[in-house]
């Protein structure tokens, strides 16, 4: 099938791969974004790298009227919303932004799409939403909770989607709950492109590598795990964003809500990440163990069965292909998408 599919956020990182993947599977790609964490010499690269356009409006989703008026030159057939403030840390400092954004800027896209009849949306939730799970690997029937104002958004938009679906049967909603996502794409065109210091492990250990960081902080080095430091499950962003694409292929087909993982189903702790980034590039990453962040839990990966099961969609990387594909784009692009 092909159709027009709106993307949020569709410059950024996970946006940007998302996107090419979609001109690439024959859908014709509208990106809203603001650019306020992300470039627009992304969604440039992705035409050269897919040979296609891609309709772009700068805008930020909480303005309702420019974003209805993206809708009314449009006939939409669904929306994949990554649209957000994603920082963990950040969102305990300034909690109120973060439900300014997330929170207020998906009622607004909601409310545009439910005036011009389109009700398909694939939205871009976390596994942050299991708190501190009992234990792993995680299914989808866990209990949900937050440890942080980030996950708490996640946690509440998932809300909003599931009262909506109940309020009117017409809706079709997909919730990937992603674990970690890392890697790039294998070009070394499109990567992770953090504004300032970045808030996830991959990306530091790519600026430590390529001599823009000194040394990388880990945070805790106590925890009840394999080496002491915290154990995620990391996927490929492509693999990620492939997962998307299988989402809006069969969305048609999936009334009401439906919820998954998106993971591997392994987990790897900090250091396992660090030593396969070493062997992977060739460098040396210095790191100095600190405090704990608050919020942040022992282990976490996930069951994504379920996945395969509604989707036909798995997992393809190996952690290897990961850190591999992270420091090719760290190194062709050591000040990102400035470059």
């Amino acid at each position: 099938m092909s159709g027009k599919v709106l993307v949020t956020g569709g410059a950024g990182y996970i946006g940007s791969h998302t996107t090419l993947l979609l001109l690439e599977a024959g859908f014709e790609v509208i990106v809203v974004d603001n650019l306020s964490n992300s470039s627009l010499e992304s969604l440039r690269r992705v035409e050269k790298l897919s040979g296609k356009s891609v309709t772009f409006y700068k805008l930020d989703i909480r303005e309702t009227d420019k974003l209805l008026n993206v809708f009314s030159e449009h006939k939409i057939h669904s929306v994949v919303h990554f649209a957000g403030l994603k920082a963990v840390g950040e969102s305990s400092q300034i909690p109120l932004e973060y439900y300014e954004q997330n929170i207020y800027g998906t009622l607004s896209l909601l409310k545009a799409m439910q005036k011009y009849d389109c009700r398909r949306i694939v939205f871009s939730s976390s596994a942050t939403v299991y708190g501190d799970p009992a234990s792993v690997p995680i299914t989808e029937d866990f209990p949900i909770s937050a440890t942080n104002p980030y996950g708490r958004t996640k946690l509440y938009i998932e809300e909003i989607l599931r009262d909506l679906a109940i309020s009117d049967s017409k809706w079709n909603i997909i919730l990937l709950r992603y674990f970690n996502p890392i890697g790039a794409h294998k070009s070394g065109k499109i990567g992770e492109d953090p504004q300032g210091i970045p808030n996830n492990l991959l990306p530091f250990v790519s600026q430590v590598a390529v001599g823009k960081r000194e040394k990388l902080s880990v945070f805790g080095d106590d925890y009840p795990t394999v080496d002491g430091t915290g154990v995620r499950d990391y996927i490929h962003v492509v693999d990620l964003s492939d997962a998307h694409v299988k989402a809006v292929q069969k969305i048609d087909n999936l009334t009401g809500v439906t919820t998954l993982n998106l993971g591997t189903g392994n987990g790897y702790s900090v250091l396992q990440i660090v030593e396969a980034f070493q062997k992977g590039s060739g460098k040396q990453v210095p790191y100095q163990v600190v405090e704990r962040r608050p919020g942040d839990i022992a282990e976490c990966w996930a069951d994504a069965s379920l996945a395969k099961k509604v989707l036909g969609w798995q997992a393809c990387f190996g952690i290897e292909d990961m850190v591999t594909d992270a420091w090719r784009w760290q190194e062709r692009n050591p000040n990102g998408y400035d470059d």
